[in-house]
């Protein structure tokens, strides 16, 4: 029986990746870092600030990283007050609610961000559980997100649904052994299949997300 969804953030309930982009491309533009797509797939998408930086910026000690990371989010926050959600997710919230399911939030983004994005977005009191990476000691791709999620919202891994979209998040959710829906909102759909997730689907109005609910958990996607 499904007791509970578990959803990323960026790139997941929202596609926030486009401003991620271009924040970060400015950031390591001013420390002769180019940057292009594949680049950032490869190097960001999904990471924890403070790794990012340690691999690109490595001669940065901890006070400089952690300065470049708050004006690097401080701008994200500027660019971004106007994001909405993802196709469909809003849909799936609503259902969410009225099927009275357990829910988490589980994101790598800093806690300023990730309550910034809800208040946006709306959903702010709609999850009381925001489980953040930089406050556990292993972030994503590790499960130990998706096992704490698990454990505060009180479902074992067969009780819950993950969404996530980057090769991290998906990683994370499958290694905790939790059936995970990803979205192909910023990284090629035959890229993702290779994680082992459930399902593969570009946004939440796909009819496969309903489909999955149906057969696997005997709920309607309405």
């Amino acid at each position: 029986m499904l007791k509970a969804l578990l959803f990323d953030l960026d790139g997941t309930l929202t596609h926030s990746d486009p401003v991620h982009y271009v924040t970060w491309q400015a950031i390591l533009q001013d420390h002769g870092i180019a940057m292009d797509e594949g680049f950032y797939n490869t190097h960001i998408s999904g990471r924890l600030n403070d790794q990012i930086l340690q691999d690109l910026l490595p001669h940065l000690n901890a006070t400089e990283r952690q300065k470049l990371s708050n004006l690097k989010e401080a701008t994200f926050r500027e660019r971004a007050r106007n994001l909405q959600p993802l196709a469909g997710s809003s849909q799936v919230i609503e259902w969410m609610q009225a099927q009275d399911l357990g829910r988490a939030i589980v994101t790598n983004a800093p806690r300023e961000n990730a309550h910034f994005m809800l208040q946006v977005l709306g959903w702010i009191d709609l999850f009381p559980i925001v489980v953040l990476a930089e406050e556990l000691p292993r972030g994503k791709p590790d499960p130990l997100p998706y096992q704490t999620a698990l454990q505060r919202v009180g479902v074992a891994p067969e009780e819950a649904l993950v969404f996530e979209d980057s090769p991290s998040g998906i990683k994370s959710a499958v290694a905790a052994g939790i059936a995970t829906v990803a979205i192909a909102s910023g990284h090629p759909a035959d890229y993702l299949e290779t994680l082992n997730p459930t399902l593969v689907i570009p946004d939440f109005t796909d009819p496969r997300l309903a489909e999955l609910l149906e057969q696997r958990y005997s709920l309607l996607l309405r």
